[in-house]
């Protein structure tokens, strides 16, 4: 920091001969001694007034007891910061004061800014991790068990590294017969964070894609020890979401014994170093070999345990067999009993002969009622011609009327204007016809022929 200086001014009258600035002129001065004097400077202070804009700049105030100081963080030193900028955050800066000319106001250009008390990486990895375990990106319940003895591992790491060669030894001294696809991306750098994230997605791309047989059943991330900036990409928020978006159940495998990345949060399984996440998922042939001697003692003793009872089981299951059989036997001649009974009565032979007796019945009211039908229309008939020879015309002649008949119409005669002298009639009497010729025809007495 400059030092600080008294400057002299002249009281106003002594000097008689004037110097006038433009306002360009003074402000330009100035501009030389800022920028001169201030070229370079560290600055501590409060964020207060913090905006950021698309164009990716962002713009504060830095303030103490009884100052403040505009700044500007241009985006190319932007891009550089680790930790989230937020008001109330004390931070010590780096840069250089300039003027701003057509408002004449002075402000900071940041360079570099750190947080106080704690180093930019750190502040950055705590803000990430509150970030991500408020969203439940840590939560226990989304752990997934790691497969038992596992037929093929994925295995995201460098292949220049310590890590692939301690996983790949490991993993050759248990069992040589497992598959194992290695996806070589860089673990530190800029770009290594896109390249881990990518590989996981990759993985589970394929794993969709395949047959059951050929998926991927674990993987393993990371890589070897390192400093926190060596292993920084194992803390960035695309990593952490793509272990937490994995379908597959994945270990995390950083070398690293005390400090843990997001990585670790986040994954199902954390392994302190690349070895030890290789000997989780295969176990040693002496500890499996342990484990099946374990299983079999203990299905020895099941076995003897149940021996012991087995044969008072077997009597009671035959006791309780004897009566199912002797309940079952009942139910079944009971039922049989019930069906002949039902057989019985459908038998065709027995339906049959029901049906002749009741045709025979049938028969038999038929012909009484035909008997009486016929009776009955009898009597009427016998009726009717008495009826009809009462009201015959031969009955009438037969008391000695006649009909007489004009031919060849043989038209009835019933009044004499029908008949002319000379007509030829035919009289019926109650015994044969009489031909005659008419003579003569009086229309007004009866006693002239």
């Amino acid at each position: 920091m400059p030092e600080k200086k008294e400057l002299f001014c002249p009281q106003p009258g002594l000097n008689k001969d004037r110097h006038i600035y433009t306002v360009s002129q003074i402000t330009q001065d100035i501009k030389l001694i800022l920028e001169n004097t201030f070229c370079e400077v560290w600055v501590e202070g409060e964020i207060s007034n913090f905006r950021q804009y698309s164009s990716g700049h962002y713009y504060l105030s830095l303030k103490d007891k009884s100052a403040l100081l505009q700044a500007v963080i241009f985006n190319r030193s932007a891009k550089e910061i680790k930790f989230k900028l937020e008001d109330g955050l004390k931070v010590i800066c780096f840069g250089r004061v300039e003027l701003y000319e057509p408002r004449g106001q002075y402000q900071l250009i940041i360079e570099k800014i750190e947080p106080k008390g704690i180093g930019s990486l750190q502040l950055a990895l705590e803000q990430l991790k509150a970030k991500l375990e408020k969203e439940g990106l840590f939560a226990a319940e989304h752990k997934r068990p790691i497969p038992y003895l596992p037929g093929r591992i994925g295995v995201v790491t460098s292949l220049s590294g310590a890590a692939i060669k301690d996983i790949l030894k490991v993993l050759d001294s248990r069992f040589r017969d497992i598959h194992i696809t290695i996806y070589p991306v860089r673990v530190q750098g800029e770009e290594a964070k896109k390249e881990i994230a990518q590989a996981i997605e990759d993985f589970n791309r394929f794993n969709i894609d395949s047959a059951v047989n050929e998926r991927i059943e674990v993987l393993i991330v990371g890589r070897g020890g390192g400093c926190i900036e060596d292993l920084w990409a194992f803390n960035e928020e695309i990593v952490a979401r793509a272990i937490y978006n994995s379908r597959i159940p994945v270990i995390s495998a950083v070398g690293h014994e005390r400090d843990w990345t997001i990585a670790d949060l986040v994954a199902d399984v954390r392994a302190a170093t690349p070895s030890v996440a290789a000997e989780m998922v295969i176990p040693k042939k002496e500890d499996l070999r342990d484990k099946v001697d374990g299983l079999f003692s203990d299905l020895k003793g099941a076995f003897l345990d149940m021996s012991s009872g087995l044969l008072d089981r077997i009597d009671d299951l035959a006791r309780r067999l004897t009566l199912c059989a002797q309940h079952s036997m009942e139910l079944n001649t009971r039922e049989l009993a019930s069906i002949s009974k039902k057989l019985a009565l459908l038998n065709p032979t027995a339906l049959i002969q029901q049906h002749k007796l009741k045709i025979a019945d049938l028969a038999r009211q038929m012909g009484v009622r035909i008997g009486h039908f016929l009776k009955l229309r009898q009597a009427e008939f016998n009726g009717a011609i008495e009826k009809l020879e009462s009201l015959s015309p031969l009955n009438i002649l037969g008391r000695g009327y006649s009909i007489t008949f004009k031919m060849p119409q043989g038209q009835v005669i019933k009044d004499v204007s029908l008949l002319k002298t000379g007509d030829t009639v035919k009289t019926r009497l109650h015994k044969g016809e009489i031909l005659s010729k008419i003579m003569e025809v009086n229309k007004n007495g009866r006693d002239e022929i």
